[in-house]
């Protein structure tokens, strides 16, 4: 059966606006795959619908990848992978977790972004349907930063009493080397005097004689 047959499933009743976040989720793995080439009847059949749904929702593609780019920039996902590393693991692995997550948060959010400008759209959504979030403004981006820093301190709690710096401190240090020049630390940047140090003296305070016992 070739994709032009495979059935359609009528579209479930939902919102308008949880029909067009349907959408979007469908197109935003096509967009990384085939670029701005990307059709609305592949969007359709990624999500299972009719192409006549894509266009109720949205007026012509222009629109949907308009609002493809501001999901791509909004953190929700990346945040809920971070919240999900179970803090039973060591450490290290939860660091190793997060490095992931983040990093391909950046890989998608990079292929949207280079679609966007390769169909002359804008990185923000000129033409936002109602209900849809715009990419986020200077404030939305801080809020967006604050949010992944707290994400990922929240790794570090459980060696709480063994760690040399804050844990939040310890989350900006980690953000600065894994993504280094880029948000969310733009504004926050790490002295080199603590890159050193922690370069040369880890996240960890080492262990006490009686740990070491």
């Amino acid at each position: 059966m070739t994709d032009s047959q495979q059935p359609r499933r009528r579209a479930p009743g939902m919102s308008p606006d949880e029909r067009r976040a349907m959408i979007v989720q469908a197109a935003l793995p096509l967009l990384t795959t085939h670029g701005a080439a990307v059709t609305t009847a592949q969007v359709a059949r990624a999500a299972g619908i009719g192409e006549a749904t894509v266009f109720r929702a949205f007026p012509d593609k222009d629109a949907l990848l308009d609002a493809a780019v501001a999901e791509a920039l909004r953190p929700d996902t990346v945040l809920a992978e971070l919240a999900a590393i179970p803090l039973d693991q060591p450490l290290a692995d939860r660091l190793t977790e997060a490095a992931g997550a983040l990093l391909a948060h950046l890989d998608r959010l990079g292929a949207v972004l280079a679609v966007a400008h390769t169909a002359g759209r804008p990185g923000r959504s000129r033409r936002t349907p109602s209900g849809d979030h715009p990419p986020p403004d200077g404030a939305g981006r801080r809020e967006s930063a604050d949010a992944t820093r707290t994400a990922v301190a929240a790794l570090f709690a459980p060696e709480a009493d063994r760690l040399r710096l804050p844990a939040d401190r310890l989350a900006a240090l980690f953000l600065a080397v894994l993504l280094p020049g880029r948000p969310p630390l733009a504004d926050d940047r790490p002295t080199p005097a603590e890159l050193v140090d922690l370069f040369l003296h880890g996240a960890l305070a080492p262990p006490t004689p009686e740990e070491s016992a």
